[in-house]
């Protein structure tokens, strides 16, 4: 379908690989892949069966073939990645947050707009179809007015204090970590969904670790069981497991969202009620296919995932027939469909269904807001 667009990816860990196979099921070339250093480069373009191993961010600007640059590197690498892309006249798809901070994220979606190249957030939760559907059903109407919206977003992998990653510390990550992680997902997504915008929030968090024991040596995102029992240093940590935030949006509604990395038992599980003056809809990650959809005087009903049942929009995001499932891996193979068809249809970035880099720029002004608010234990309000 999108055959002769070609993309290179920059990111070997655990997105990079994720971001080409949605590629190739696309149908989008991908040309090749750079990694950290020559040798990563090597590995993974042997690995993912690609033609091209990179040795520098700048030669794949350097080649004319790639249409679209797909950034899955550490978050302190986006901006000046970004930045370089769009000046190169390569279109880019760059993994959340945009930046670390809100001017760098404000200057990325300025320079977007002004090159008018395509630019998205990856923010692929919006494209499991029933996700779709809901932004849809709100739009036309089926709930009345929203009233109230509360959610979580959960997972278990850094319960213990010998749990280690890049993510944890401040300089590497930013100085929020679940909410900016996973929290920022759960923000983007109703707000997409739901059609409304924060006006304010109050934010109170927890680090259950302040102290994390990390392996002598890196080890990767979800890399699985550690075997051996390693040689560990104690490191100081300050960012964020856990917490809840309280939002006000500008239309009066309010919202509710937990979020952790310490809960025994949840993997992934992003969770939503939205709830509206004749009904309600209520999602769940870890059951994607199923959307549940509440009445007050008669039973509630579950629409499963069918294209035949959805609206035709859900129904562009959705490649099998009801009963036959669509997973994780299938969002950014959705996510990216919609950047490409941007791309080839030249898609103003106001008419746009892909995440733009002006959403990934809300996303960092909301997430200094809960740290404000977190700091201070006050009400926050959103700077526009």
């Amino acid at each position: 379908m999108h055959h002769h667009l070609t993309a290179a990816v920059a990111g070997t860990g655990f997105i990079g690989p994720v971001h080409v196979e949605g590629l190739q099921r696309l149908g989008v070339r991908v040309k090749g892949i750079l990694g950290s250093s020559p040798k990563k480069s090597e590995q993974s373009r042997m690995a993912l069966g690609l033609e091209k191993a990179y040795d520098s961010f700048e030669a794949i600007l350097a080649d004319e073939q790639v249409d679209a640059v797909h950034l899955a590197v550490p978050n302190v690498l986006h901006y000046d990645m970004s930045k370089k892309a769009l000046l190169a006249g390569k279109h880019v798809m760059c993994e959340k947050p945009l930046a670390m901070d809100a001017e760098q994220t404000k200057e990325l979606a300025e320079l977007a707009k002004s090159t008018g190249l395509v630019a998205a957030t990856t923010y692929n939760i919006r494209y499991y179809p029933l996700n779709i559907e809901a932004h849809q059903r709100i739009k036309r109407g089926d709930l009345g007015d929203v009233l109230t919206i509360r959610g979580s977003y959960v997972q278990d992998w850094l319960l213990y204090d010998t749990d280690y990653n890049w993510r944890v510390l401040a300089e590497q990550g930013g100085e929020l970590r679940a909410v900016s992680d996973i929290g920022t997902h759960w923000i983007d997504l109703i707000t997409f969904i739901s059609g409304l915008e924060v006006a304010e929030v109050f934010a109170d968090l927890k680090t259950v670790h302040p102290i994390r024991k990390r392996p002598v040596g890196e080890i990767a995102t979800f890399s699985g069981k550690g075997n051996e029992v390693q040689e560990t240093v104690e490191v100081p940590i300050t960012t964020d497991d856990c917490g809840s935030i309280l939002f006000r949006f500008t239309t009066g509604q309010r919202g509710l969202l937990w979020v952790s990395q310490v809960t025994a038992g949840r993997k992934n599980a992003l969770r939503y009620e939205i709830a509206g003056a004749k009904q309600s809809l209520t999602w769940d990650s870890e059951r994607p296919n199923e959307l549940l959809i509440g009445h007050r005087d008669r039973s509630n009903e579950i629409l499963f995932k069918d294209p035949s049942l959805t609206s035709d929009i859900a129904g562009h995001y959705i490649n099998y027939p009801g009963g036959h499932n669509e997973g994780y891996p299938s969002t950014f193979k959705q996510c990216f469909r919609a950047f490409y068809d941007a791309i080839l249809h030249n898609t103003p970035s106001e008419k746009a269904l892909y995440p733009t880099f002006l959403d990934g720029h809300k996303e960092v002004v909301l997430c200094d807001a809960i740290l404000q608010s977190h700091r201070e234990e006050r009400w926050v309000s959103i700077s526009s």
